[in-house]
């Protein structure tokens, strides 16, 4: 049985639960469960703290594990990336107090920094050759600056706004841009079990970022149509009953779709309809 680390709470955890109930896995009733097995797709799901993903699966115990990139490379296990997911965003940045002369990672020599990510910036340090001090807080890295304990800080920034409340500003190149990933052990070799969780992962993202569109067209402006909506190997295209009219159908990039109506019915197209791919595999 394939055993799967999830994440039991935080901003990973619902669409997590999402992602794989479209990909056709059962999912918890009860947030206090922890465990759960699914004998359809002879899977079992262990309910984790984000944090302590990495380092299970790392250790061999878990096969496979969903956790976000910034925790996977802030635990340093033996565990690595297999499949990027799309959700979760996050982008990591230093911040410094107005006034501190500092603009780039190589400034920070010699300096303290506070972050609830040592292991992510130790190793962002150290691949710049940089030696500062670094020290751990458990969320609130806001403050650190204030009260002493740290010259800049290294955190999560979505709108920046907490930093400026603090009297933050954010300098240098992002420290990493994180989302949520699908992670393995270090070496494992090949298993069927995983490839198959992997190929219904990536037919849900497929699913979400196309649609299927049907269209009728007269035939002597197929080619044109066909180049707007190649597919993803090549439209489907039928004789129609009325003569001199063909039915196309492809899929399209979901953000495109209006656009590609617009232009369809522009060469003459009718009949236009867009429709949702729940599942595939390609």
């Amino acid at each position: 049985m394939l055993r799967i680390a999830v994440p039991n709470k935080g901003s990973l955890s619902g669409p997590a639960a999402e992602m794989l109930h479209e990909a056709g896995y059962r999912q918890r009733k009860d947030p206090k469960e922890l465990v759960l097995v699914d004998p359809n797709n002879e899977v079992e799901f262990f309910f984790l703290r984000p944090r302590d993903i990495a380092v299970y699966v790392g250790s061999g115990r878990l096969d496979v594990g969903i956790t976000g990139r910034d925790l996977l490379l802030d635990s340093a296990s033996n565990a690595e990336e297999v499949l990027a997911l799309g959700f979760g965003g996050s982008t990591f940045r230093f911040a410094r107090p107005e006034g501190l002369d500092v603009e780039n990672v190589k400034g920070l020599e010699g300096l303290r920094i506070a972050t609830s990510y040592t292991g992510l910036v130790q190793q962002h340090l150290a691949d710049h050759g940089v030696k500062a001090t670094v020290t751990k807080l458990d969320g609130a890295v806001e403050t650190a600056v204030q009260l002493g304990v740290a010259d800049v800080i290294a955190d999560v920034v979505e709108t920046g706004t907490s930093l400026r409340n603090a009297g933050l500003e954010v300098f240098g190149d992002p420290i990493l841009v994180s989302d949520a990933v699908v992670i393995r052990p270090k070496g494992a070799g090949e298993d069927s079990r995983v490839e198959q969780f992997l190929r219904r992962l990536q037919g849900v993202l497929v699913a979400r970022r196309y649609v299927l569109m049907d269209y009728d067209i007269r035939a002597e402006s197929v080619s044109a149509a066909v180049a707007l909506t190649p597919g993803l190997e090549s439209p489907t295209v039928s004789p129609l009953h009325t003569e001199g009219w063909v039915a196309v159908r492809s899929m399209v990039l979901r953000k495109e779709a209006q656009r590609i109506m617009d232009d369809l019915w522009s060469i003459g197209a009718r009949a236009i309809l867009v429709t949702n791919i729940h599942a595939c595999r390609l």
